[in-house]
């Protein structure tokens, strides 16, 4: 969660700056997300596994997707209702997933996602406008994508080596985006260095975490448990862009960390 969070400050920064262009910072991002983990993967199993790498197509278009959206919803939308559609998004995504799949939330994960959700909207609903309409349909495929990616990472398997196709295949279906952005796009040196870092670190590395987890939890409680993510985006800012505390944020982190904690009570099949 720490790493969703990075990735939110680190894209506001250069985006809100207007240092980078979204889709040239969406294209570097998963570049440098390919690149670190494809180099790992080579130095643990050897260079042959370039020839077939692991993870799957369907998986590297819902990342491409995710991230694509994502940049591009943040040049219409404010952080906060960017962030509460995202997800709303990504939740009723991998609930219905979950329960497509035969992994229906048990009342436990049902209250708890109630408490941390009905905390975020206290959080971020009051004084918000009516969103962009095209910015509020980008976001919401950003978070629709994730919950997608997400829910096939449940699958298990190796988590580096899944990762590390997934962001390969991504880049690839990038490359075409990243030769016409050398043409209409802009890119300072500050916005490419943004991307990097999000896309080597708070992505590649970060998402090997995740996909590790995954296995783990039911698709209500990976749902529930990424709501701590504007939590930590809040404390970021606090921390590197001055923000004051509030007694909102207080009370809502409060309720959200609560819920998180409520749903991943619930028993796992298997877990003693």
């Amino acid at each position: 969660m720490l790493a969703f969070a990075g990735n939110s400050l680190l894209a506001r920064g250069a985006l809100a700056a207007r240092a980078i262009d979204p889709v040239s910072f969406a294209a570097i991002r998963i570049a440098a997300g390919a690149a670190i983990l494809t180099a790992v993967l080579a130095w643990r199993q050897g260079s042959g596994v370039l020839r077939r790498p692991p993870g799957s197509w369907g998986s590297a278009i819902a990342l491409f997707a995710y991230a694509l959206s994502f940049a591009l919803a943040y040049l219409r939308l404010g952080a906060a209702i960017g962030t509460l559609i995202l997800f709303a998004a990504v939740q009723g995504t991998m609930i219905v997933g979950g329960m497509m799949g035969r992994d229906h939330p048990r009342a436990i994960e049902l209250a708890g996602l109630g408490v941390a959700f009905g905390a975020l909207a206290y959080l971020l609903l009051p004084g918000l406008g009516a969103p962009d309409f095209l910015g509020g349909l980008l976001m919401a495929t950003s978070g629709i994508a994730w919950g997608v990616y997400s829910l096939r990472g449940r699958r298990g398997g190796d988590p580096l080596g899944e990762t590390s196709g997934n962001f390969l295949r991504a880049a690839a279906i990038c490359f075409p985006l990243g030769l016409l952005q050398l043409v209409s796009g802009h890119a300072s040196l500050p916005g490419a260095g943004l991307a990097i870092f999000s896309g080597a670190i708070t992505s590649g590395l970060g998402y090997v975490a995740w996909y590790r987890a995954l296995p783990g939890l039911s698709a209500t409680q990976a749902a529930t448990v990424q709501l701590t993510v504007p939590i930590i985006a809040a404390a970021g800012a606090m921390l590197f862009l001055s923000e004051t505390l509030t007694a909102r944020l207080a009370i809502a982190s409060v309720c959200i960390l609560g819920g998180v904690g409520l749903a991943m009570l619930a028993p796992r099949p298997g877990r003693r």
